[in-house]
């Protein structure tokens, strides 16, 4: 197992946009919800999971910084107590400008989290508010200041294109005050809209107004073009990063490789199962507290699924998937499985293949999904 995931299902203020398993954060039991997560810990490690080849932490939400100082320590100290935080490759936490102080950077540098993936998503105020965001427009400046005195280096901030509202001339602005911040890493996502948010309730009533799907294509290639011009080179569909910066625990989901999911909602997938965790946050504690591990559902991904994910997960990456190791993991030539469908792909120009690698061609970086549609049976 090459990485651990624990989720935080605590905020603040609920996102238009979100839709991850979370919940206001006044009168939750939030102090007993991290000796819960202590408890499935210690639970999969009676079961024989082993932590000792972790690689990476990450911890998202919800919203990780929403928990006190105190808080975060003892959630840190959980987690020492099952990886050896010394030796990860990568130890990141998700985090909101507005509540990253400088007294919780410095607990979480003590604690051995040497990244952070701050959630901007835009630097424009009335665009903040509309997507239900409390900071302002100039905390990211002040946060990135306050972390690297800290200690820290090594920062992503997250994006968002295609807001409601949302012009093209916002866009450049945010994509030139982003990348004024002179960080090693950056996402840049399309809003998705799901179900159970608040803006799909607004999409129902007609009330949500996106820019379509022209525009969005033009903010999509403004992204590429900003950051690549600014020496931060794009790794993955959606993310760029100075070489050798690269997210680390997110290559692993794009690799396709082992992790373990911890909390409330958490998913994770260990000796070739898939799982999900509980998601309300009374019942995933009654699990763990009675003993036992807090599973909502498990599947046994075939190997006909396996390698379907290897195709649409590694086909994300600019290095694409490797023709050998889909061998060597598999046992199956790559033309045998998909030798028809990838022949389509290249005559359509949508992937390309050079040397060992099948990759995205420009176009085919636009029509992703499509392409990874093929993949799917």
């Amino acid at each position: 197992m090459r990485g651990m995931y624990i989720h935080i299902p605590f905020c603040h203020q609920i996102c238009h946009y979100c839709d991850f398993n979370k919940v206001f954060f006044k009168n939750q039991p939030v102090d007993e919800y991290i000796e819960s997560m202590g408890q499935e810990l210690a639970i999969m490690r009676q079961e024989g999971v082993s932590f000792k080849e972790v690689e990476t932490v990450f911890l998202g939400g919800g919203t990780p910084t929403s928990l006190s100082e105190n808080q975060l320590e003892r959630l840190l100290e959980i987690i020492h107590e099952y990886v050896d935080v010394s030796s990860l490759k990568e130890f990141s936490t998700e985090a909101n400008p507005d509540e990253l102080t400088y007294g919780k950077l410095t607990v979480l540098k003590n604690g051995g989290v040497d990244r952070l993936s701050i959630g901007v998503q835009s630097f424009d105020a009335d665009l903040l508010k509309k997507i239900g965001r409390t900071h302002g427009a100039d905390d990211a400046a002040r946060v990135v200041g306050e972390a690297r005195k800290a200690g820290f280096d090594n920062i992503s901030i997250d994006l968002i294109y295609g807001l409601p509202g949302q012009t093209i001339a916002q866009w450049h602005d945010t994509l030139v005050q982003a990348t004024a911040l002179d960080l090693p890493h950056y996402s840049g996502y399309s809003l998705i809209v799901e179900p159970k948010t608040v803006f799909y309730n607004l999409m129902n009533k007609g009330k949500l107004p996106l820019p379509g799907e022209d525009i969005e294509t033009e903010m999509f290639t403004m992204l590429i073009d900003h950051m690549e011009r600014r020496g931060r080179q794009r790794y993955e569909i959606s993310n760029f990063a100075i070489p050798g910066s690269e997210s680390i625990h997110n290559l692993l989901y794009w690799e396709n490789a082992t992790y373990a999911g911890v909390g409330a909602g958490a998913h994770g997938y260990i000796s070739g199962t898939r799982y999900s965790n509980i998601g309300p946050i009374t019942k995933y504690m009654e699990k763990t507290m009675s003993g036992e591990r807090p599973l909502q559902q498990t599947h046994v991904v075939t190997e006909t699924e396996a390698m379907e994910e290897e195709m649409f997960l590694g086909l994300r990456k600019t290095d694409g998937v490797s023709v050998s190791s889909f061998q060597i993991k598999f046992g199956k030539s790559i033309d045998d499985v998909y030798g028809e469908t990838l022949q389509s792909l290249i005559q359509n120009g949508l992937v390309e293949r050079l040397d060992d690698a099948l990759k995205l061609t420009q176009r085919g970086v636009y029509r992703g999904n499509d392409v990874f549609q093929q993949f799917l049976k």
